[in-house]
């Protein structure tokens, strides 16, 4: 049997899995993880230990028994339906023989590596009510390991050790203030003995910073806040003195928080004794409202060296001074030691979504190169000498800026990987832009987005819109692919085309391999010098999970999360290989060669439910179309195009209908992630964005009824023409911006 699933029946299943368990070659809980351990990980090819497999965070694996010349004969070993439909991110963990893992909420498992056999299942009791607070869905990236425990960082802000061989919780601390929107979606590492663990938040409002708990006790051994708090109380540390010079205190930022969350990556080096942490954006985004006299805030946006034992600052590099776009350098860290102008350099890459690829020295800091790795509006280039950007008139104060990057970035969350053989860095890379203006009415909401910019201004989508347009429209000025960039001579060597601005991770091993998942539902190897595509599986739904390998009883597998999600997942699933239809469940999927387990068919039934009556006015469906584009849209998309992991609300069921303001308004549907919006919307306001998606619905079902119309196909072929407008009008604007830079 190659299928398990951990829903129905749980608790009553529960122990008879767990006495399988015993009998099993995998235990969860064997042998210890200890520093020694965590140093030498890059010796233990059967496993992975850490979150990017060894403290450099190179996600390389050296295991070849997959290849390149054998790639094609992998197939399906066995998986794990998990239950769920919302976004996956996580990185597995292998530890001799059971692989832990991380889900929704931050649902922790623990599962036989070999089999997929579910060992333990611990959901952490997270509270629901925080999903409110998730810019980017209610997702988690990992786990850590340490002497029989695994570590996780839940949503609603706490920090839980849990036994490695029961899932039960050994120790649980609370990392936040409730009363302010924090999150926790990146996973903790472990360093020296402690805990390190950051929040999200920023985009509502929050002060960012990572914490250090001891790993035995959970008492929190040190705290390093990225941005300073109120100036008129005394500074956790001199180095915030030192940033506050930075701010322009007339923006009382430490109001709404000021922002910098440590909302991801994180890296070690032993042998400098020195921990990287990546920062994010400010808060608000607008540094017109959050520092009105300027300065480059501090530490915002940047890299930041500490010392693990103490949290002792030693160094910065501010990738974006000043941030006003949202662009964090919370993405992938990576050290590695090159070879750079002919001497060998200990270093740390990054591909920050500001659109540069950056090459620092990591025991100084010190700049050593910076290229764009995607198509870049908002600078010029990076000054060598004094390590800043160029900047391009780039102010949206007084007028809008459609600008590149997006908020997306030029490379998200997503890791990259560094493969020592070929000496590239593989990264899952997009080229989108976005209109930034300035928001003249900003006023703090402590339950809302606090970005300080119209960003859905004017935003409405006609009722009549349908998927075809939005998907071939989106497609064409979305542009997503893997990239393989060489960082040394800060050059391109290959890209291939993912068809979506928002995939997996990836993953480097053996001689001559690159994994990645792709939003559109396939899983791919590729020639990791060429760029060839080896082989390509249909998983079922998009992937944003990041793949790993290692062995059990001598054989290789290849595992990854497949369930699309996230950010640019929620508010854009025209993006996915949804196939106008729904998706299948979020699942843990294995490979190795030869393997033949095989998914079950997907049942892709074409939903047409009966909307209500239409019985509303023009201007309550315009007022509703209005409200919809400034609060729903971020997760259920524009028009009501979402994803079918979350509501598609154009197929609203009748009891769907009849509950809307129960769900709106009251929370209902809370233990779902989908929050109560009393605090934001009036009942009036309620009705008429219930009227906007009745008008959605209806609209719908037409087109689906005459799909296969003469009009229909003039339709398309009219949305056909608009997309490719779109495409070569997105061309034309990189070209003059090239052209003037």
């Amino acid at each position: 049997m190659t299928r398990f699933s951990p829903c129905g029946g749980r608790r009553a299943s529960l122990r008879f899995l767990l006495l399988l368990a015993v009998s099993s070659n995998a235990v969860a809980g064997g042998t210890a993880v200890d520093a020694a351990r965590l140093a030498a990980a890059g010796a233990e090819t059967s496993n992975w230990i850490q979150h990017g497999r060894t403290q450099d965070e190179q996600r390389y694996s050296p295991l070849t028994q997959i290849s390149g010349a054998n790639v094609k004969d992998l197939g399906l070993a066995w998986y794990l339906d998990l239950g769920t439909k919302r976004g996956l991110e996580g990185t597995p963990l292998i530890v001799d023989g059971v692989m832990y893992f991380t889900g929704e909420w931050g649902t922790a498992y623990a599962v036989d590596a070999r089999s997929g056999k579910l060992l333990w299942q611990n959901d952490l009791k997270v509270d629901r009510d925080r999903g409110q607070y998730g810019c980017c869905d209610i997702v988690n990236r990992g786990m850590a390991m340490w002497n029989g425990k695994v570590y996780v960082g839940t949503f609603d802000g706490r920090l839980v050790a849990l036994d490695a061989a029961t899932g039960t919780i050994v120790w649980d601390k609370l990392t936040v203030d409730l009363a302010r929107p924090y999150t926790i979606t990146g996973a903790p590492r472990v360093v020296k003995g402690k805990v390190l663990i950051g929040n999200g938040g920023a985009e509502l409002g929050v002060r960012g910073y990572v914490s250090a708990y001891d790993a035995e006790t959970g008492d929190m051994a040190w705290r390093f806040y990225t941005v300073p708090g109120d100036p008129s109380k005394p500074f956790e540390s001199p180095i915030l003195e030192k940033a506050a010079a930075t701010w322009d205190p007339s923006g009382k930022y430490w109001e709404i928080g000021g922002g910098g969350t440590v909302w991801d990556s994180m890296a070690y080096d032993p042998e400098l004794d020195l921990l990287y942490i990546g920062v994010g954006n400010g808060s608000p985004w607008n540094k017109e409202i959050r520092s009105p006299a300027g300065g480059d805030n501090l530490f915002l946006s940047s890299i930041v060296a500490l010392r693990p034992e103490t949290g002792e600052y030693v160094w910065h590099y501010q990738t974006t001074p000043g941030d006003g776009w949202d662009y964090t350098a919370t993405q992938h860290l990576v050290l590695a030691d090159l070879e750079i102008a002919g001497k060998p350099r200990k270093v740390i890459l990054q591909a920050p979504k500001n659109g540069f690829f950056y090459v620092l020295d990591r025991a100084s800091g010190e700049l050593l190169s910076a290229e764009n790795y995607v198509h870049v509006s908002w600078a010029k280039s990076i000054d060598l000498k004094t390590g800043r950007p160029v900047e391009t008139d780039n102010s949206y104060k007084t007028s809008p800026v459609y600008q590149f990057p997006s908020p997306m970035g030029g490379h998200n969350w997503q890791p990259m990987c560094f493969h020592p053989g070929t000496g590239y860095v593989y990264i899952p890379a997009r080229e989108l832009a976005m209109i930034y203006r300035q928001d003249d009415t900003f006023e703090f909401n402590p339950k809302f987005w606090n970005v300080g910019m119209d960003v859905m201004k004017d935003l409405t989508v006609p009722a009549w819109l349908d998927r075809e347009i939005v998907k071939k429209v989106g497609a064409a000025t979305a542009q997503g692919f893997l990239l393989a960039w060489d960082p040394v001579k800060q050059k391109e060597v290959w890209r291939h085309n993912s068809e979506t601005p928002w995939n997996s991770g990836a993953l480097c091993s053996g001689d001559d391999l690159v994994f990645e998942g792709t939003g559109r539902g396939y899983f791919d190897a590729y020639d990791a010098r060429t760029g060839k595509l080896l082989w390509h599986y249909d998983v079922q739904q998009g992937v944003i999970g990041s793949p790993i390998t290692y062995t059990v009883g001598g054989e290789q597998y290849v595992s990854v999360l497949v369930g699309w999600g996230g950010a640019f997942g929620m508010s854009f699933g025209f993006s996915s290989n949804t196939r106008e239809s729904p998706s299948t469940q979020g699942r843990l999927m294995t490979f190795k060669i030869g393997g033949a387990a095989q998914l079950p068919a997907v049942d892709r039934p074409r939903l047409l439910p009966q909307p209500p009556p239409e019985t509303a006015t023009s201007e309550q469906i315009d007022e509703g179309n209005k409200l919809y584009h400034k609060y729903c849209v971020y997760c259920h998309g524009p028009g009501g195009i979402s994803h079918p992991n979350l509501a598609d609300l154009r197929y609203m069921s009748a009891e769907t209908h009849q509950v809307f303001d129960a769900i709106v308004l009251g929370g209902s549907q809370r233990e779902r992630g989908m929050p109560a919006f009393s605090d934001t919307l009036k009942a009036e306001q309620s009705v008429a964005i219930h009227a906007y998606l009745t008008r959605v619905g209806h609209r719908t079902l037409e087109a689906e009824q005459s799909r296969d119309s003469t009009w229909t196909s003039v339709k398309h072929w009219l949305y056909g023409v608009m997309a490719t407008v779109a495409d070569w009008g997105v061309r034309l604007i990189a070209w003059f911006k090239n052209a003037a830079d």
